[in-house]
């Protein structure tokens, strides 16, 4: 995913925004405003995932130690 977004963060600020009709302009702006969106739900989902490892790891070792 993050090779998505950042070949779109490429690829919109190549865009010559002084050419763009005034639609084209609120398009891009949405498209930016959608793309950090989705950044900042990338580093939310990764966050997410290390607490997962996290809670995971801890209820393995409970179901280890409470074996004994």
């Amino acid at each position: 995913m993050a090779d998505t977004i950042a070949e779109t963060v490429d690829l919109l600020y190549t865009i010559d925004q002084e050419n763009l009709t005034p639609d084209q302009q609120i398009a891009l702006g949405s498209a930016l405003a959608n793309l950090a969106q989705a950044e900042r739900l990338a580093q939310i989902n990764e966050r997410l995932r290390g607490i997962h490892q996290v809670l995971n790891a801890w209820a393995m070792k409970a179901t280890v130690d409470g074996g004994r």
